[in-house]
């Protein structure tokens, strides 16, 4: 393969990155703050590896309706971000909702009800508040001034998630673009330590050091990965080109992330790829030949799932991975028809596209877990003209799929 680029190395950061901070920087923490031992920065515990840690962290959740949207799809949102939680490998003890016209701008949700979620934290030994929303750095800083524990939002438990799941070198590039990204503006926060070694949701990845040097190497880190991606994205780019000149034709699964993708793409081609039961299992694109039932092959190529409200700086810089759904010349797009809002899923998965350039290319629906909602999955398909039902798990609807395939990227591609 050549010579070794940084990107071998993208998951380690340069050793002034690394490097544990100063322990005199956290003395003046006080008692309520050494009390918790869960998560995010000053307030974070140790763990012996980035991925392992030594306890279950408790989680409070907290979700803001904001003006005229509907309560039930706050309901909706934080019953996936209890998962999501679940996922990153803690335990969700309670809920905190709230309605109210405009975010406040200090702490999002208003004195008030942070002494609600302090009180909330308090009473079942919580270690972390995590927000259904989107905080500024600044909201962030005073909530954990008033709650004494970390305070994270939406984003970084997905990050973190991310950071776990993250495996090839392009991958763990990608995911510590969008990490440093994200904590950059969060180094601002006067006598804020980072540590590599800090154990729980939020910290997983790239390690920082103190303020005082921190940004400028990590705008310089940020550099190198931007410019390592780049090169990947360029070579992509270049293979594209070469198979289109070809009559090679390439297919890729999109979707909710598990909605089953991974499953179907092993029950048509046993690519061997990891299946879990887990939001975000799938992280690095496979590719893999596929024969359809007139005899033409075709290249195809499970994603990385989509969902609600999936961080910006996750779409930017999987963009080399992504690539794969914007060169497609058919999109397969992987619905769980078991999902009780199959509807808001299909308008996440979309949204990414639209976002990536990728809404342009040719779009065939495949309702999955039919075997576990059959009438759903018949709902879907009615309403969806051309989309098949499938069962990815039973092989229920193959050869409806292939068909569809078939006759969609003969027709797409004349």
């Amino acid at each position: 393969m050549g010579e070794p680029t940084d990107l071998d190395e993208a998951s380690d950061l340069d050793p002034d990155l690394s490097q544990a901070p100063d322990p005199e920087s956290e003395s003046d923490n006080g008692p309520d703050q050494e009390s918790h031992r869960g998560a995010f920065g000053e307030f974070g515990g140790e763990s012996p590896g980035l991925i392992d840690r030594t306890f279950r962290e408790r989680i409070v959740l907290a979700g803001v309706t904001l003006g005229r949207s509907d309560p039930e799809a706050t309901d909706a949102s934080m019953d996936e971000l209890a998962r999501l939680v679940e996922t990153a490998g803690a335990d969700p003890v309670a809920r905190v909702l709230q309605h109210r016209d405009s975010p406040d701008r200090a702490t999002y949700v208003g004195k008030g009800k942070v002494m609600e979620i302090k009180t909330v934290s308090e009473a079942l030994d919580a270690d972390t508040v995590v927000f259904d929303n989107d905080l500024t750095p600044a909201q962030q800083g005073n909530l954990e001034e008033i709650l004494k524990r970390s305070a994270l939002d939406r984003t970084a438990v997905i990050l973190d998630i991310f950071a776990q799941n993250a495996s090839s070198p392009e991958g763990r590039a990608q995911v510590e673009l969008a990490q440093l990204r994200y904590r950059l503006p969060r180094l601002r926060r006067s006598g804020r330590t980072f540590s590599q070694q800090a154990g729980g949701i939020g910290t997983r990845g790239p390690g920082e050091t103190q303020l005082e040097v921190d940004r400028r190497r990590l705008m310089r880190r940020i550099t190198r990965l931007e410019s390592d991606l780049r090169r990947i994205r360029g070579n992509r780019a270049t293979q594209s080109k070469a198979r289109k000149r070809t009559s090679n034709r390439a297919v890729a699964i999109v979707g909710y992330t598990n909605a089953g993708k991974s499953t179907l793409l092993n029950h048509l081609t046993d690519a061997g790829v990891l299946v879990e039961d887990r939001l975000f299992a799938t992280l690095d694109a496979t590719t893999r030949r596929l024969q359809l039932p007139g005899g033409e092959a075709v290249f195809l190529s499970d994603t990385v799932g989509f969902i609600r409200k999936l961080p910006h700086q996750l779409v930017e810089a999987f963009k080399s991975t992504l690539d794969v759904a914007v060169d497609a010349d058919l999109l397969v797009h992987v619905v769980d028809a078991s999902d009780p809002d199959p509807e808001g899923c299909i308008a996440a998965v979309r949204t990414v596209l639209d976002e990536i350039g990728a809404d342009r290319v040719p779009e065939l629906f495949v309702f999955n877990k039919a075997d576990l909602a059959p009438a759903a999955a018949a709902r879907l398909v009615d309403r969806e003209p051309g989309s098949v039902a499938i069962s990815a798990t039973t092989g229920a609807g193959r050869g409806d799929l292939l068909r569809s395939e078939e006759r969609r990227v003969g027709k797409e591609c004349r």
